[in-house]
């Protein structure tokens, strides 16, 4: 797989070279060729309730990509993404620069090759095989935790069918994990052996059901001390029309996590995974005013049984259970997060949303704490394509509460101006 990555990486890069000599040869080796770009500043800032001093992260990302059909054809082409990661100052801990007297900001400084595939397509159903990003569902389990300036890529063969009408099925085996972080520290880079079954089927606009088994494989270092577990589930899902001005939304869910099915030579498999997972969510929104309320369980264990607490290793983990943070790995008792949003939207004047959390235990109904998110995203007027962006988000911990880092009081601060860019 390797050796693929590597020669879809070099194809894809050369595309540029590859048009020049092609119309010097009168041969169409690329055709209906497109290009995007992303420049992405942003301000974080991270204070904690210690002794640890405050990040004040400036940030940028730039992306480019470049996509074209190959060798004359409508069924093969190639896509290749390059994105730089850079630090405007140093007052923050990006684990890699040396500042531990502050707060982390994930935010390093690096250039990476985020995407590198090639497409083959027949009628409905496609094979892309190289680097790619993998967004399933709403990125409770996969994701590409895009919300990180360092998106999270996937080196994998994917396969994806939506041949029968309102069917889509989905289907990955993933080599490796290229993380947020930076390739120099241990989290960077996990080599895997994953495989990511997805399919949904559209009854109606009012229901969705959709199934999913995602086999993490044993020897990615995460999930367990052997690294892998099976996560396989239902979700229903669907909008409701009540009138032209309510409309309702709604996600039920449930799903098992066991041991892992795929593993690595040489990897010790025998940890014992057993846990569950809950999500029951309903919405609303009454001509642009939104509420809504959410309860979330991720199944947690005594510390003595033996079991696992459940566990999302390759999730967008940020866009659930507060944008502070605090719940990037499920405490060993578990997690029970029950949540509240009020906001309004309109074309002309955005976003305003709050969000309340109230975070226990699973296991022994321990108070770990409350958060507060607000947030605020609109298009800037008279600007194409620059999105602003206000947000903030602010956790108080109980003094009961298992670790140190959850009995503190965080709070986090970004502002961002998002501009994007493609052709067409």
């Amino acid at each position: 797989m390797r050796k693929m990555i590597k020669m879809s990486m070099v194809a894809v890069m050369m595309m540029g070279a590859g048009a020049v000599s092609a119309q010097a040869e009168g041969t169409d080796i690329l055709t209906n060729i497109k290009a995007n770009a992303q420049v992405r500043a942003r301000y974080e800032m991270v204070d904690t309730d210690n002794t640890v001093k405050n990040a004040n992260a400036f940030t940028n990302r730039l992306t480019l990509g470049v996509g074209a059909d190959l060798l004359g054809t409508d069924w093969l082409s190639a896509y290749a993404e390059m994105t730089d990661v850079r630090n405007l100052n140093d007052n923050y801990n990006s684990q890699v620069n040396g500042e531990t007297a502050h707060n982390v900001v994930a935010d390093s400084e690096q250039t990476r090759v985020t995407q590198a595939y090639i497409d083959m397509k027949k009628g409905k159903t496609k094979l892309r095989i190289g680097r790619q990003g993998l967004n399933l569902d709403n990125m409770r389990f996969v994701g590409t935790v895009d919300w990180r300036q360092m998106p999270q890529t996937f080196d994998a063969y994917t396969l994806t069918d939506n041949t029968v009408e309102n069917l889509n099925l989905f289907a990955s085996y993933v080599t490796q994990i290229n993380k947020v972080f930076h390739e120099d520290l241990a989290t960077g880079n996990w080599d895997t052996r994953t495989l990511l079954l997805n399919a949904s089927y559209k009854v109606m606009p009012e229901l969705k059901v959709t199934a999913y088994d995602y086999m993490i494989g044993a020897g990615t270092g995460v999930t367990t001390t052997a690294g892998g577990s099976d996560t396989y589930g239902i979700a229903l899902t669907g909008d409701v029309a009540v009138s032209d001005a309510l409309k309702l939304n709604y996600r039920a869910e449930y799903a098992k996590q066991t041991d892992a099915t795929m593993e690595n030579s040489g990897v010790d498999t025998s940890a014992n995974v057993d846990a569950d997972y809950m999500n029951f969510e309903l919405g609303a929104n009454m001509s642009g005013i939104l509420v809504g309320a959410q309860y979330e369980v991720l199944s947690g264990t005594n510390g003595t049984d033996g079991n696992t607490a459940f566990s999302t290793p390759l999730a967008t983990l940020h866009a659930h259970n507060g944008w502070a943070d605090m719940f990037l790995a499920t405490p060993t008792a578990g997690l029970e997060d029950m949540s509240l949003w009020v906001g309004y939207t309109s074309k002309d004047l955005g976003l305003l949303k709050a969000i309340y959390h109230d975070y226990s235990s699973d296991v022994g109904s321990v108070d770990y704490g409350t958060e507060l998110d607000v947030i605020y995203t609109r298009a800037i007027p008279n600007v194409n394509n620059l999105t602003g962006m206000l947000k903030f988000a602010d956790y108080n911990g109980e003094t009961e509460a298992p670790t140190a880092a959850l009995r503190t009081d965080t709070t986090k601060f970004w502002a961002m101006l998002d501009f994007k860019f493609a052709t067409k």
